[in-house]
């Protein structure tokens, strides 16, 4: 890599052990990806809890403490794994608890923000058309990538970490015009609505695409989607194809029109999307079972006007007995939705509101399935749909409100 007189100096270790460190790191990332140079950044993201990162990294982090390491931008946490109000009711380990304390003291001391949230950029921070960003979560990401016009590529814990220590991230994939133009055209002609359908279509999409270089170009809306249900979309781009950006024509900014989003590339194919099958996604499921008493509505976190949408759907209603139902948000759309009264609604009804986390990630998650007798898991998200099999759960994708029937009744129909 092709490294500039401030990069030369920090390599040195003429800016300290901790900067030294954290470039040569970054240097090893960007041999592997072939990047020639570093691209400078003004924010990042990091993954990191204690289920992900172990004892091993609980070391790392104790160990970048003890060098003084200082983080010279912005930079955020995603979803942790325990929400600490939560960890005796839901049978976690109070051991791995402390851990994950230590975790965000340590964090902190190096001035990194735990925002613990996966959807920093409807709640924390919006990059512009064009900005560098480090990030981390796979969903951050493509939507930063897409909605923003951002460029970042998929940042592991470390390498999050290691850019906003230096400033910078090595310049290869979505940082580089060539890897942003559109590499296939999908010609939508559904009508997708509930935001199940929006995550049904980027299962369609992403699971016969599976590339991370692969950049759908999406044409053909009946209507421009909500910033909600382009969440949806890309979670559930990046979860069944591993993608890190897509087009959407008159609605992405890098997209205004077909040609534009394709860069003067001809489209590999041209992909029809239809209304049979999007509907036909949700026939799929194995239904042997219908005992419908776990219902998760995460993975991404909730948005206020999710929470507005789901307290007005449960108001009146109760869970059904033996039945579980589980919302996760950011701390701050917990506490506007609390003072608003969403949240009364919601529990009210018996649902189960957890800050900060995400469902997937929950600490001993696999324990907790067998203790509750939860086999199958209805969720209005086709990401965590996906995601979430390694726990042996049978998950099942259904519209919000066929969630909320299900979640009330304990039955699926």
């Amino acid at each position: 890599m092709e490294l500039n007189e401030v990069e030369q100096e920090m390599l040195a270790g003429k800016h300290g052990e901790a900067i030294q460190k954290a470039l040569a790191y970054q240097i090893e990332v960007g041999k592997f990806f072939h990047a020639e140079r570093f691209v400078p950044i003004t924010n990042a993201h990091m993954m990191g809890d204690i289920e992900v990162m172990g004892d091993g990294g609980l070391d790392f982090l104790k160990q970048a403490c003890d060098r003084k390491t200082h983080c010279s931008i912005p930079i955020t946490t995603n979803a942790r794994c325990m929400d600490f109000n939560h960890v005796e009711s839901l049978g976690q380990d109070a051991g791995e608890a402390v851990k994950e304390k230590k975790i965000i003291a340590y964090l902190k001391q190096m001035n990194v923000v735990p925002t613990d949230t996966c959807i920093n950029y409807q709640t924390v921070y919006q990059p512009t058309l064009g900005e560098h960003v480090a990030w981390g979560d796979t969903g951050t990401v493509i939507y930063a990538n897409s909605v923003f016009g951002a460029r970042s590529n998929f940042e592991s814990g470390p390498a999050a970490f290691s850019a906003a220590v230096t400033g910078r991230t090595p310049a290869y994939g979505f940082h580089l015009d060539e890897c942003r133009r559109g590499s296939f055209v999908v010609r939508v002609d559904a009508k997708p609505e509930d935001l199940a359908d929006w995550g049904a279509l980027g299962k369609l999409v992403g699971e016969t695409h599976q590339s991370y270089y692969a950049v759908p170009v999406f044409t053909g809306m009946h209507r421009k989607p909500s910033p909600d249900e382009l969440k949806h979309l890309g979670a559930a781009l990046a979860s069944y194809g591993s993608m890190g950006m897509f087009h959407m024509v008159g609605v992405t900014p890098e997209a205004p029109t077909v040609e534009a989003a394709l860069g003067g590339r001809k489209p590999d194919e041209e992909m029809v999307v239809s209304q049979a099958m999007m509907d036909q996604v949700y026939r799929n499921y194995d239904l042997k079972d219908r005992n419908g008493n776990l219902v998760v509505f995460s993975g991404p976190q909730l948005s206020l006007l999710e929470m507005k949408d789901l307290s007005e759907r449960f108001k009146g209603r109760k869970v059904a007995p033996g039945t579980q139902v589980f919302v996760t948000t950011y701390s701050g759309v917990r506490a506007s939705a609390e003072s608003i009264g969403y949240t009364k609604d919601l529990e009210d009804a018996g649902v189960q509101i957890l800050e900060g986390v995400c469902f997937y990630i929950l600490q001993n998650l696999s324990q907790m399935r067998i203790k509750n007798g939860w086999v199958n898991m209805v969720s209005n998200s086709a990401k965590i749909v996906n995601i979430i099999g390694a726990h042996r759960f049978n998950t099942i994708l259904r519209r919000t409100q066929d969630c909320v029937d299900i979640a009330c009744t304990g039955r699926i129909e």
